[in-house]
């Protein structure tokens, strides 16, 4: 067995770390929007096992603060971007809705309700629907790892800056975008084997002409009893979104077809 010294020189170790971590995330108080409802102790040992499993490097700066998560700028020890999402433990009007979109997934048959598990439970599940869309081939952010409430995953756009949302940019050719975009939903269904059910111009991105699809927590097995419904939901809203800007969209029930059984 270690020696109490040992032991005792590792738990300080760990200890450093641990304020150090605090610290680089803390530094900037202003740039990061660090609150304690994003950065409790829990999340702030997550991150320093992260670091310590060599996935996140360095957290710089803050991209965004959602009603679920804040969203950060960082590097991979091998100097990449990669996006640190950290979902709210203590946000009660977020975590409402969460059980209508696990129940029934085979791949959490053991759900604890307390409100920080459910929390965990729900970065997992959006961490293996990415490793989903990954094997699909669907144009996604790419899963790196998870732990607790925090998602590391591929940052899409260079330097710090976030590929455009399709709401913030004006499209040179909406019907081709259109196109890749519905092609987008067929391989998320087919190949993947999930349903987005919330998809709209506020989670995909443009990015070298291209969406990009993320925000995909909620996203649902294709075989899900709910599936139909989300699925109907996504198409109506892609289709008003793009005839607003003078495409030709599909009929919905064409498309919907088309999404489960078109060729893929």
């Amino acid at each position: 067995m270690p020696s109490q010294n040992k032991m005792e020189r590792k738990a300080d170790k760990l200890q450093r770390r641990y304020e150090e971590t605090a610290l680089m995330l803390n530094k900037n108080q202003e740039e990061f929007n660090v609150s304690d409802a994003v950065f409790d102790r829990p999340t702030l040992e997550g991150v320093l096992r992260l670091i310590q499993k060599k996935k996140i490097d360095k957290i710089k700066g803050a991209l965004k603060a959602g009603k679920e998560a804040h969203i950060y700028w960082g590097t991979a020890p091998n100097g990449t971007e990669i996006a640190v999402k950290i979902y709210y433990t203590t946000s009660a009007e977020f975590r409402k809705g969460m059980m209508r979109y696990i129940e029934g997934d085979p791949r959490f048959k053991r759900i604890r309700t307390d409100p920080k598990s459910l929390v965990y439970t729900w970065t997992q599940k959006e961490f293996s629907n990415l490793q989903l869309a990954e094997q699909g081939g669907v144009n996604a952010p790419r899963p790196i790892d998870f732990l607790r409430n925090i998602l590391v995953m591929t940052f899409i756009g260079v330097d710090g800056v976030p590929a455009p949302l399709l709401r913030e940019l004006p499209l040179e050719n909406p019907d081709d975008f259109y196109d890749k975009l519905t092609d987008e939903m067929r391989t998320l269904y087919q190949k993947s084997g999930l349903v987005h059910g919330d998809l709209s111009e506020y989670n995909i991105m443009v990015w070298e002409k291209k969406p990009v699809i993320f925000d995909v927590s909620q996203a649902m097995l294709a075989n899900h009893p709910l599936a139909p419904s989300l699925l109907q939901h996504d198409v109506e809203t892609i289709n008003t979104y793009f005839a607003k800007l003078g495409v030709e969209v599909y009929d919905n029930k064409e498309l919907e077809e088309w999404v489960k059984s078109g060729e893929a």
